[in-house]
């Protein structure tokens, strides 16, 4: 099943879309990547999900992308003796590890680490926001604060901290648990939420062991501030937009998303834009205006794909917020206003031999009648680089590798074909012929551009570019040995 645009699309499942038929719905639909949240649902149910994906792609006999999203370490006030608690403007509150239920003078901060890292002036958000405490003074087992922005403060409602790093692991032990759960299982990616700082993403790294590859949240200040650094490690980026607008000035992120995006595009690493792109269709059959501009503004800023968490979990219409997001990638990437945006954020050092292949055949390509690039990868380095040039006819991803071509499902533009393990170069001409014509690229007429590398199944050496006709007789009556 070939796909009408470039940028993909990822579905939350959840208990609105848990079974087969509805699962295989969301994938007809456009779903090119399913998100299982490791904080919500059982091990159990999260496996039988995954199971479900695994039999789809069967059926499809194509690659579907699994991304497992770690839930990272949770900042929770305690309880409160009346369960809620009503906070004035201008009055003093206190945070403190004492665990008697709280009133509306204290109430317990049941993490330490916190109260480490506070200074006077730091900033202390409650529930997304709602309620904002400034630190007056603090100490290791309180903080003395002045409520900036009142309200009712409830039962262990979430605690953001944005303007210090926290001394804690973005690896909670339960995040360890299920990181290992979900390699046995063999999903993808995994996506790995609170990270601060680039050792964050080498400790869920050391942990994965080359099972899945790692995608960075970028849900905190301190994950902005050390992007460069943490986009380095990461396998891949997420722009968790959700937290972010609580952390930081609402107005701070839509720039920074845009930031983010380009440095993702330029290092040819796929970055997701995510949370709340069709908020309202949780619960009704039709988006605002305002987030359909939304999701076309991250296709117009070359995202590799945009994220329904929600949306396709728990809401009442996830086939139609599905083919909503395709229906307006499809028209947004058919706009000239669009390719003329892309062509001009093009950007990214080219240093290597394997840089030049990748543009000398978006340019062969764009500039003579082709109809597809083929690009055949080992470690899926050379589609990404493919990719990142963002070429105006299609990229086919092929590879002997399983694990691969699923990961590659992510990036942009790449219609992911799994081959046979190829020993000579024509064998990898004639492969790509025939994924072409089977996939409804090209006709027997056409030509397309097919890129490798000489010797076959050896990382990283991409250095031969030919333009190949489409049918088998005249590949085999001038292709040389």
């Amino acid at each position: 099943m070939r796909r009408q645009r470039n940028i993909k699309i990822v579905a939350t499942l959840g208990p609105a879309s848990s079974d087969h038929k509805t699962i295989k719905a969301l994938f007809e639909a456009g779903a090119d990547v399913f998100r299982l949240n490791m904080s919500h649902g059982t091990h159990e149910e999260i496996a039988a999900r995954h199971e479900i994906i695994r039999k789809i792609e069967e059926e499809v006999g194509r690659p579907i992308a699994i991304l497992a999203d770690l839930q990272g370490p949770k900042l929770r006030v305690g309880a409160f003796e009346e369960d809620s608690a009503e906070l004035e403007v201008g009055q003093s509150f206190r945070l403190d590890l004492d665990e008697t239920p709280g009133d509306a003078t204290r109430v317990q901060l049941p993490h330490e680490e916190i109260f480490q890292a506070l200074k006077p002036g730091s900033t202390l958000l409650v529930n997304d926001g709602k309620i904002r405490l400034k630190v007056e003074s603090c100490g290791e087992d309180h903080a003395d604060c002045t409520v900036t922005v009142g309200g009712t403060i409830s039962n262990r409602k979430g605690v953001n901290v944005p303007d210090v790093v926290l001394p804690l692991a973005a690896l909670s032990e339960k995040d360890k648990a299920d990181l290992e759960f979900a390699c046995e299982l063999g999903v993808d990616w995994l996506a790995l939420s609170f990270v601060q700082r680039p050792k964050d993403v080498w400790d869920a790294r050391e942990l994965a062991n080359g099972r899945a590859a790692i995608l960075s949240k970028i849900e905190k200040p301190a994950a902005v501030d050390a992007f460069d650094e943490i986009l380095k490690v990461s396998d891949g980026i997420m722009v968790a937009r959700g937290d972010l607008g609580v952390e930081l000035p609402v107005q701070n992120v839509p720039p920074i998303q845009k930031q983010l995006v380009r440095k993702c595009r330029a290092a040819a690493k796929p970055v997701i834009v995510a949370t709340q792109m069709l908020e309202s269709m949780i619960e009704s059959p039709m988006p605002t205006r305002a987030e359909v501009s939304d999701v076309a503004a991250a296709i117009y800023e070359g995202a590799d794909a945009v994220m329904l968490s929600a949306e396709s979990a728990a809401g009442q219409f996830p086939i139609e917020a599905v083919t909503t997001m395709d229906n307006v990638a499809r028209e947004v990437e058919s706009d000239p206003t669009y390719r003329s945006v892309i062509d001009a954020s093009r950007g990214g050092k080219r240093e290597t031999s394997a840089d030049a292949i990748v543009v000398a055949a978006r340019e062969i390509a764009e500039t003579t009648d082709i109809s597809a690039i083929c690009c055949f990868s080992q470690s899926g380095t050379t589609a990404r680089l493919i990719a990142r040039e963002r070429p105006r006819p299609p990229i086919i991803a092929m590879t002997h590798i399983l694990p691969s071509a699923r990961q590659l499902v992510l990036t942009w533009g790449l219609h992911c074909v799994l081959t046979n393990r190829l020993e000579r170069f024509k064998q990898a001409v004639v492969n790509a012929a025939r994924a072409a014509r089977k996939d409804g690229f090209a006709e027997e007429s056409d030509q397309i551009v097919v890129i490798a590398g000489v010797p076959f199944n050896v990382p990283g050496s991409t250095n031969i570019l030919r333009i190949a006709p489409c049918e088998e007789r005249l590949i085999f009556s001038t292709d040389p040995e």
